[in-house]
């Protein structure tokens, strides 16, 4: 997999999980943008468009499954794929039935991230 400078935008609450999976994906060629809540992340999407977006369910203010909609809405190109914590199973195939592409179950496997993120932006080329 290339992942040469495919942008992706990471939202997360959780400050240290994201930045530490910013780094990470950083390290294997992706341009990683990281927000911390729903909002930004909207404002985000809005200014660059992201090749894909990994977005966490469980957040103050706007949710993720509030994300997602108006992601689907103003960006519908956009691949997003869920990041649930364990035992919310249900959350992520309900943002399934939403329009994500895939949702993850946290704590996270970086090799299955990597190759999920590759056919979410591979299905949208």
């Amino acid at each position: 997999m290339n992942a040469q400078g495919w942008n992706v935008l990471l939202v997360d609450d959780e400050v240290e999980f994201i930045t530490t999976l910013a780094e990470r994906l950083e390290l294997r060629g992706f341009s990683a943008r990281v927000v911390h809540d729903g909002m930004s992340a909207l404002e985000a999407a809005a200014k660059e468009e992201p090749q894909a977006m990994v977005l966490d369910l469980m957040m103050p203010g706007l949710n993720g499954l509030d994300v997602l909609r108006r992601v689907r809405r103003d960006h519908p190109a956009v691949p997003v794929i869920l990041l649930t914590g364990q035992g919310k199973a249900q959350d992520g195939a309900e943002g399934v039935k939403l329009g994500a592409f895939s949702y993850m179950t946290k704590p996270l496997d970086l090799e299955e991230l990597l190759s999920t993120l590759g056919q979410a932006i591979g299905a949208r080329a």
